[in-house]
């Protein structure tokens, strides 16, 4: 992939404060793209758009709590008006916190379902104007866990199936306005949400080194790695793909529960 794919094209990225989300805006930039920059932290956003702009690439900082309708409205406004349009809405941002059937309060479910689908579903809708305009495409970072049930997650799976439908549905009914819809499902990758769902420094240590063994190649994932998928399902040569949910996990959706 050339160092001018993207060239004239304008990606809008959530989470890219941190993990996956950080990656693809950093890889955008990389292949030409203007990224708009979307999250929570200020200083991290300051970050990740000074590190573009010292790169000679052209980024927007958009401090966005993705909970909230008005902020997520106004980021992508900010993105029309600053850039003219968006071509390629990447949808990273995310959330995770333990629980099972018995003890998953309705504050949590209700939190999970905000972040993972509810706030994609609002931002696709926002960003397709322009979107059908530019003959645009999305891509939604989902999870191993949407194709796959695990103990302990009960919420987060279910949110990630259900993006993982949403991926699905709206592919098919924007496939005639020339609007592709696709999904990655990363296994473990080495990021930040596991800590910010609750695991201390000791149990993230313990989960990546258990990790593995749950994955057949031998080891977690790097968010530089899910960049890449996500760059090809965003780019020309991923034209006639739509509607996928791409494994991208070690192998972790082909193994027995253990």
């Amino acid at each position: 992939m050339t160092e001018t794919v993207f060239a004239n094209k304008v990606a809008f990225v959530t989470g890219a404060t941190s993990g996956i989300g950080r990656a693809c805006a950093l890889a955008f930039a990389k292949r030409g793209a203007t990224v708009a920059c979307v999250g929570r932290k200020e200083e991290a956003l300051e970050h990740v758009t000074n590190e573009i702009k010292a790169g000679g690439g052209d980024a927007l900082m958009l401090k966005a709590n993705l909970a909230h309708d008005e902020e997520s409205e106004s980021a992508v406004a900010q993105a029309l008006v600053t850039y003219g349009g968006i071509d390629i809405l990447v949808n990273a941002a995310g959330h995770i916190s333990n629980g099972t059937i018995e003890n998953t309060s309705i504050q949590s479910w209700d939190e999970m379902m905000n972040i993972n689908v509810r706030a994609i579903f609002k931002l696709m809708q926002k960003a397709l104007p322009s979107l059908i305009e530019r003959k645009g495409n999305i891509v939604n970072v989902s999870s191993v866990t949407g194709l796959r049930a695990f103990p302990g997650v009960l919420a987060y799976c279910v949110s990630k199936a259900a993006l993982d439908q949403l991926t699905r549905c709206s592919a098919l009914e924007l496939a005639e306005k020339g609007v592709r819809v696709n999904a990655v499902n990363p296994g473990v990758v080495i990021t930040e949400i596991h800590k910010r769902g609750g695991m201390n420094d000791e149990q993230y240590s313990a989960f990546l080194e258990r990790s593995k063994q749950t994955h057949p190649l031998g080891r977690v994932g790097r968010p530089e790695e899910i960049a890449e998928l996500v760059l090809f399902l965003a780019s020309d040569q991923a034209s006639w793909i739509t509607g996928a949910t791409y494994s991208i996990d070690g192998g972790r959706a082909q193994t027995c529960a253990r």
